[in-house]
C-alpha cells in the first residue's frame, strides 16, 4: 500500500512523494490516521513489550534503560488520548469545512504536541540518544531501531499537522 497517496490525485514531487500543502483536509487527515495514527497504535505495544524485556534480561548493566517501558507506556497514554481528542473532535471539524470554529482545539493540540516533543527528549536522555551500548543484545538492537523509527514518525506527524493542517485553520497560533 502507498501510504503517501490516499484517495485522490495531487501534485508529486520526482520521488513520487505527495505535497501534501495542497491536499484538502480531509484528505489530509485521512493520510494523517492511516499514516501515523494507526502506526503508533501497532508499533506503541511491541516497543514496550521489548523494553520490559530489556529491562529484565539487562537489570544489573550500568547502560540499561531503567524506566523504559513505563515511560513508553505513558507515552501510549498520553497519545491514544490525544489522538481520540483529534479523531472524535478535531479531525471532524476540519474535515466537514467546520475549521473557522477550530482555534481552541487546534491550541490544545499543539500544546499537547509540545509535551509529546519533551517525552521523545526525555526518551533521548534515557537511550543515550538512542544509540545501543556495545554489550546489546539483539533485542535492544531491534528495541532501538523500533524506538528511532517510532521518534522519526511522531516528529513527522507532529509536523504535518502543525504546519499543514493546522496552520491552514489557525494561523496565529504558531507553534
Amino acid at each position: 500500500m502507498n501510504t503517501n497517496s490516499p484517495r485522490g490525485t495531487s501534485a508529486a514531487d520526482a520521488s513520487g512523494e505527495r505535497h501534501w500543502a495542497n491536499a484538502s483536509a480531509p484528505e489530509l487527515v485521512e493520510y494523517i490516521l492511516a499514516r501515523y495514527h494507526a502506526v503508533h497504535r501497532e508499533l506503541l505495544p511491541e516497543l514496550i513489550r521489548l523494553a520490559r524485556k530489556v529491562e529484565q534480561v539487562h537489570a544489573d548493566s550500568a547502560d540499561c534503560p531503567h524506566g523504559l517501558a513505563d515511560h513508553l507506556s505513558g507515552m501510549a497514554q498520553g497519545l491514544e488520548s490525544h489522538m481520540r481528542k483529534e479523531e472524535d473532535v478535531l479531525f471532524p471539524m476540519l474535515a466537514s469545512g467546520q475549521g473557522a470554529l477550530a482555534g481552541a482545539p487546534i491550541t490544545v493540540m499543539r500544546m499537547e504536541h509540545d509535551e509529546h516533543e519533551a517525552a521523545l527528549r526525555r526518551l533521548a536522555g534515557m537511550t543515550d540518544d538512542l544509540r545501543p551500548p556495545p554489550v546489546a543484545c539483539a533485542t535492544w538492537r531491534a528495541l532501538y531501531a523500533g524506538l528511532q523509527t517510532f521518534r522519526r514518525d511522531l516528529l513527522a506527524h507532529i509536523q504535518t499537522e502543525n504546519e499543514i493542517l493546522f496552520q491552514r485553520f489557525a494561523p496565529a497560533a504558531v507553534n
